[in-house]
């Protein structure tokens, strides 16, 4: 099996490889809101001038309002998947613990680093002993949540000796209670956010980070003078003000989400666990289930470490969710 096929977003390599297939295609591959925020065209000056600084000041307020983080301590970026890249060029530890199983590039990042890289369903438990901890709140695919006491303890004892404790917070936006946004600049903490995820505008590309004064620095050495496009900004601006649609789409994301989850069980693809964007399933062979659902245009997730699990996306329509039940009853 192709690794590209492995990573969710691939559709035109899913359609060259089952040819086939049941068309159009039904994306279910990635965690993104397939309800996206309202956005108007792009106003000329966006896409004719260079960003600004107003523009870049005005989506920062908004971010920052929205999150509840200190204004000092965050910097915005094209998206969180640079921000992953760039971290080991910014910070150097000896060992770096990473939480598995979790978003695989944050793997791969450190492994392609020159630190010892040990992986870890109780990441946390390694405070005393690593320079660094990597992992996801809420969990990407499991929708793990840490507490943010325990987040808190892990934080203070790698910073005690000059550790980092690293939260990728790409889905933390379903639920703000799980944030640790508001601790952001912390000694020993960085924090990376999505606006696409939750949002549904992952092309939009935009993203932050918030952490200490010295690491925004050298963040910002990297990033450059215009690292986010005027575009970007205007959206940001206006998407992170409308605290309304926020709320209106939690609620209409959980309620989705339920649905989704009364499907999964008919189908006794359980425990059911994931986020509201997502559901991470466990079945007999996660190969032949995928298989099965891509003969019928249907792409779903599926991992290279297990056999045993896939993750499957939020329909966005009730043909979307018929379509998917009906895939089911023919694949499992």
């Amino acid at each position: 099996m192709s690794d590209d096929l492995l990573h969710g977003g691939s559709l035109d390599r899913m359609r060259a490889a089952f040819p086939d297939a049941s068309e159009p295609w039904l994306d279910l591959s990635t965690g993104i809101n397939p309800w996206p925020y309202p956005v108007e065209p792009a106003s000329a000056d966006a896409l004719h001038h260079l960003p600004t600084r107003e523009a870049y000041t005005r989506c920062l307020a908004a971010m920052t309002k929205a999150l509840g983080a200190p204004a000092e301590s965050i910097r915005l970026s094209p998206g969180s998947e640079l921000l992953i890249r760039l971290l080991p060029k910014i910070i150097s530890p000896e060992k770096t613990v990473v939480l598995s199983p979790s978003y695989g590039d944050h793997q791969q990042v450190w492994n392609a680093s020159s630190t010892i890289v040990i992986e870890s369903a109780d990441a946390l438990t390694h405070a005393d002993t690593a320079d660094a901890i990597v992992l996801c709140n809420p969990n990407n695919p499991d929708g793990r949540v840490f507490s943010l006491d325990e987040l808190e303890m892990a934080r203070a004892r790698l910073a005690r000796r000059g550790g980092w404790l690293i939260v990728d917070e790409a889905y933390a936006d379903l639920n703000p209670g799980f944030s640790l946004a508001p601790c952001g600049g912390a000694p020993g903490l960085i924090i990376l956010r999505s606006f696409g995820k939750f949002f549904g505008l992952a092309g939009v590309r935009l993203g932050a980070v918030m952490a200490p004064m010295d690491i925004l620095d050298a963040f910002d050495q990297l990033l450059g003078v215009w690292p986010v496009s005027g575009n970007a900004l205007e959206i940001g601006a206006v998407a992170y003000s409308d605290m309304d649609w926020q709320a209106d789409m939690r609620r209409r994301l959980s309620k989705r989400c339920n649905r989704l989850d009364e499907i999964l069980s008919a189908h006794r693809l359980g425990p059911v666990q994931g986020t509201d964007l997502f559901r991470y399933v466990t079945c007999e062979d996660a190969h032949t289930l995928w298989r099965g659902l891509a003969q019928q245009g249907i792409y779903v997730r599926r991992f290279a470490w297990s056999n045993r699990h896939l993750r499957i996306g939020l329909p966005g329509s009730d043909s979307d969710e018929a379509r998917l039940n009906a895939a089911l009853s023919l694949s499992v």
